[in-house]
């Protein structure tokens, strides 16, 4: 097996550590609670120590919450390579549609991550931390494609701001609907109001 191959199996094995820590996380949190989970019980779920667990995630929390760094990265570079040409608004609906495919494909771990939000809401406060470090790089990143003029009138803000607040209405519709609907229907939804300027709408 050559270097490339051996790094590729590597980074699958790594990647279904994580998402097996995230499952467990989220599982054992949805049956005993928040308060009645540990590490400890987390790893043993997967048959991985406590200090395989650390090299995933700092916390408990941080499995629930499941962020990701890389899908992060690959979601600010597929925004930053929208060709200039199309309108800001139009460039993230493209790339979050891709978000909620994505979702859509690990469609039971994300109704149950949803699911554990509600029932435990000592987590809010650590899952708007990371959304808004999120909001901030994407902001950052339209700020970039838009010039540092048009960036001062707090447009990059605002876009950002609106295009994250129409994922997560469609993420709740979703999750309320127990993932009935197709995610991704739900956000074009979301951002055809917002395009047609959110108009009242008709009986």
């Amino acid at each position: 097996m050559d270097s490339s191959s051996e790094l590729g199996r590597r980074d699958r094995k790594k990647l279904e550590t994580r998402e097996a820590l995230e499952r467990a996380a989220l599982s054992l949190v949805a049956e005993r609670g928040l308060a009645g989970v540990t590490v400890e019980d987390i790893a043993e779920a997967v048959d991985v120590s406590s200090r395989t667990f650390f090299n995933y995630f700092p916390s408990k929390e941080d499995a629930l919450i499941g962020r990701d760094p890389a899908a992060e990265v690959a979601l600010r570079e597929r925004l930053a390579a929208t060709p200039p040409g199309v309108p800001v608004l139009q460039a993230l609906r493209t790339v979050l549609l891709a978000e909620a495919e994505r979702a859509q494909r690990h469609r039971e771990q994300w109704l149950l991550r949803l699911k554990v939000f509600e029932q435990n809401p000592s987590l809010l406060p650590r899952l708007l931390a990371t959304g808004a470090e999120a909001e901030r790089a994407l902001t950052a990143v339209v700020a970039a494609r838009i010039g540092d003029h048009a960036a001062a009138a707090g447009y990059p803000e605002l876009v950002i701001a609106v295009a994250l607040t129409a994922f997560r209405v469609a993420m709740l519709r979703w999750s309320s609907a127990s993932g009935a609907p197709v995610l991704a229907d739900l956000v074009d939804e979301a951002f055809a109001q917002v395009a047609a300027g959110l108009p009242d709408p008709t009986p």
